[in-house]
């Protein structure tokens, strides 16, 4: 059988994204979208690629790698089960042992989205969902493991010295503000529609309630002016970028926010990245299927990896 010049070439071309996910973040009885979407993206993503777009699996986090922001008996009980309340208090629902893997694949993804974006430069994105609420010592929020912070935390272990987490999820990243605020090098913005799990902003995170505004141009232009108050971006070593859709009016979100805002605010964040130079990785974040459906919720996670090819292409 002969191979063609042309597709050996195409095989070979380095994709814009990279989005990382294993089947294994799939494998749990939770209902709750957190993991359910995972599977419908990935899905997605093989019956409709994005021209630019590859799916790769990741290793799997280790024990180690959650107790870099978390106790090591909350760990214990996200891995094992027990004790049930505390293994339980994300709010996603009944433990099991899919939930402890889904955790482990998940983080995994997201540390390599945050090692791949500084590796090479292009945009990388984690099929993963639930993170900012995560507390030092308890889940919340429908959020177990805050792999933001992991993935800020990576970085820094790899001799970065300063990152950026961008929270766009419709929630307050209370979780996030928490486990930052003793971490050196790593800071916060975060623009929110909703109040639950909001905390005074600080020199480390900024926080930025929206509960009243009336048309999607002044979320763009809050955005703008949060990234405009960032000091010395060319000096960020990554951004991790907390994605969520929520804000299209679901579950805590608000009309003024449609899918053409998401994807204007997706492109604005990109282009602020990608005009200082600073290596990016996104993650999920909130969206769920409370007034739509998951088609619907596919398509708009999907606007984001639409955005970054088309910001670095």
């Amino acid at each position: 059988m002969m191979v063609s010049c042309v597709d050996t070439a195409m095989k070979s071309i380095e994709p814009i994204v990279t989005v990382f996910h294993s089947p294994e973040a799939t494998r749990s009885s939770v209902e709750r979208e957190t993991v359910k979407k995972l599977g419908a993206i990935e899905r997605s993503l093989s019956e409709r690629p994005i021209p630019g777009v590859r799916v790769e699996a990741p290793p799997a986090a280790s024990r180690t790698d959650l107790e870099l922001v978390h106790s090591p008996a909350y760990v214990e009980a996200v891995l094992t089960g027990e004790p049930e309340d505390l293994a339980q208090s994300s709010g996603v629902g009944r433990w099991d042992e899919g939930l402890a893997r889904s955790v482990l694949h998940t983080t995994g993804a997201v540390i390599e989205a945050c090692e791949r974006a500084m590796m090479t430069g292009r945009p990388c994105c984690a099929l993963a969902a639930g993170l900012h609420h995560a507390k030092f010592a308890s889940g919340d929020g429908f959020c177990t493991v805050n792999g933001l912070v992991i993935g800020a935390r990576r970085a820094l272990a790899m001799g970065k010295s300063r990152v950026l987490i961008i929270d766009l999820d419709a929630h307050c990243g209370g979780g996030t503000a928490s486990l930052i605020a003793d971490i050196p090098g790593v800071e916060q913005v975060d623009v929110s529609v909703n109040p639950f799990d909001s905390y005074p902003s600080s020199a480390k995170s900024r926080l930025d309630v929206l509960t009243g505004i009336e048309n999607g141009a002044e979320y763009l232009e809050v955005l703008r002016w949060a990234l405009a108050l960032v000091s010395d971006p060319e000096e960020i070593d990554l951004v991790v970028y907390n994605a969520g859709v929520d804000v299209a009016g679901m579950a805590g979100g608000i009309r003024a926010v449609d899918a053409e805002v998401v994807r204007a605010r997706d492109r604005q964040v990109f282009e602020w990245t990608k005009a200082h130079g600073i290596p990016t990785a996104w993650v999920l974040a909130g969206g769920y299927t409370v007034d739509c459906t998951m088609d619907e919720l596919v398509d708009l996670h999907r606007i984001a990896m639409e955005e970054a090819v088309s910001t670095w292409s």
